[in-house]
């Protein structure tokens, strides 16, 4: 389980390839829920990339 403010390594992400081998922060106080199907929204990837959805098997703590 991720908290607000970490700092994660995406691994993988449906959402935006571009993302992949990229570190950015959780912004989710709580998990995620049906809004973002499960997804936590992670920003701060990169200066082209805006804040991206992925799923918990797609991250891994930096």
């Amino acid at each position: 389980m991720f908290q607000a403010g970490q700092e994660v390594l995406i691994v993988e992400c449906e959402d935006n390839s571009r993302a992949v081998g990229r570190t950015g922060r959780i912004v989710d106080e709580v998990p995620p829920g049906p809004l973002t199907n499960g997804r936590w929204t992670v920003h701060r990837v990169g200066l082209l990339i805006g804040p991206v959805l992925c799923h918990t098997r797609e991250l891994r703590l930096a």
